[in-house]
């Protein structure tokens, strides 16, 4: 049975036990130690100083033989500087007659305890839990009885030395598989095998923003598993139903052992969601300029997003949660419908987006369309101000080269000219 506790303990300790085969027979044979003896009488104890770790638990293996003429009825321990050659009475630890005046020191009353109650198996190992680092020393065993019907016993030298330092080990938490609106539990159990007391086991979230907080709301359970008659496991559970506000974030898993010592075990929480799709960018451009266009969504595990048009085999892959589709030097029959695929989880989400290209055309002829009625105008003011201008200088110039009729005829009345032309008309006028 001892050999059952503790390669349970060892295992505790090590954390593993696919390869506790060999490992278990080895450290048990070390752990033991070799026999002492003084005559008939031998006791076998680790020849080595064994560590624990406060909070935790440690067992130290002993077994005795003696005459065959002494009856074996109680075991005692001890602990003491090892400058001494035999521990005191008043430094006891674990008397295992409960009717004797000798007790245990008030700090160790409790906490020790056989793993053998039957002491005629010589099995005198002993469990000490509610570690605190003040446990560290020598242990000193005596074992008491009847001698040939008399009262005696016998106090062996050999110690062992126990090293008791602070706690390092932490729980073991698991996390399985989180999924979005599916409910799901998370397991913590505590470090070491112990019977001692039982740990106080909390959980806490902490935020994307650093804020931590303890759970609430939800399901939390504790048990405590009797592995042997000195052994256990204490483990907390805690179901919830994970969102998308959960991924990312952290949960820790907190032990408080009797005498203050803790300990604590922080994981990141993923849990697999999607979010909708989101397409940004602009979808109407000028011929010539350049189509900016993401598909993007918030999931995890990473969506595949593919681009493609309708109609067309062109494709654009990312496994970043995010897909541009960028085209330099936009075309008119780069218009139409184009499609962001999103595939996630083995499930495919489409959403579709209309292009529209503004032709080079239409994008001039339009502000020809629009300065052309001010030119027309422009210039036909011109032209009538031109005309206006010149019909005006032609009219001037007439007039001063154009006499009247009256002044034409003054004038010819006025020749002196007597031409025979002009006999006639002179001559009347005389």
């Amino acid at each position: 049975m001892f050999v059952l506790i503790w390669s349970a303990l060892f295992v505790s300790v090590k954390g593993s036990i696919a390869d506790t085969g060999l490992k278990l027979l080895l450290y048990c044979a070390s752990a033991w130690g070799q026999q002492h003896c003084v005559g008939r009488y031998c006791v076998t104890l680790s020849e080595r100083e064994l560590t624990a770790e406060a909070g935790l638990c440690v067992v130290i293996p002993c077994s005795f033989t003696t005459a065959d003429e002494f009856t074996p009825k109680h075991t005692i321990w001890y602990k003491c500087e090892t400058s001494q050659t035999r521990c005191s009475d008043d430094e006891i630890i674990f008397h295992s007659n409960k009717n004797t005046d000798k007790k245990a020191q008030p700090g160790f009353e409790g906490r020790v305890s056989r793993l053998e109650p039957d002491v005629s198996q010589k099995n005198c190992s002993i469990i000490i839990n509610d570690l605190k680092e003040s446990d560290s020393g020598s242990y000193q065993l005596r074992v008491t009885g009847e001698l040939n019907g008399k009262q005696d016993g016998l106090t062996f030298i050999q110690r062992v030395t126990v090293s008791v330092k602070g706690l390092n080990q932490k729980p073991t938490v698991m996390i399985p598989t989180l999924t979005e609106g599916q409910q799901a539990t998370l397991t913590c159990t505590a470090p070491g095998l112990c019977s001692g007391s039982v740990p106080e086991i909390t959980w806490t979230w902490r935020g994307a923003g650093g804020t931590e907080s303890y759970i609430t709301g939800n399901s939390t359970d504790f048990k405590t598993e009797n592995l042997t008659a000195f052994t256990q496991r204490h483990i907390s559970t805690f179901t919830f139903n994970p969102s998308a506000e959960h991924h990312d974030t952290s949960v820790t898993c907190n032990i408080n052992f009797t005498g203050g010592e803790s300990t604590e075990k922080t994981l990141t929480v993923n849990v697999n969601h999607k979010k909708e799709i989101t397409i940004s960018g602009v979808t109407t451009v000028k011929e010539g300029d350049v189509l900016n266009l993401t598909c993007s969504v918030e999931s995890f595990p990473p969506s595949l997003i593919e681009w493609s048009k309708f109609g067309s085999d062109t494709n654009l892959h990312s496994y970043s949660g995010s897909a541009r589709l960028v085209i330099e030097n936009v075309k008119p029959e780069h218009s139409g419908q184009h499609i962001c695929a999103v595939t996630y989880m083995n499930n495919t989400l489409k959403k579709d987006v209309s292009i529209t290209v503004i032709s080079a055309c239409v994008k001039h002829c339009g502000s020809y369309s629009t300065v052309l009625p001010w030119i027309v105008a422009g210039v036909s003011l011109t032209l009538n101000a031109f005309c206006i201008i010149y019909i005006w200088f032609l009219w001037n110039s007439r007039k001063k080269v154009n006499l009247p009729q009256e002044e034409r005829t003054y004038m010819s009345l006025q020749k002196v000219d007597v031409s025979s032309d002009y006999d006639v008309i002179a001559q009347h006028i005389n």
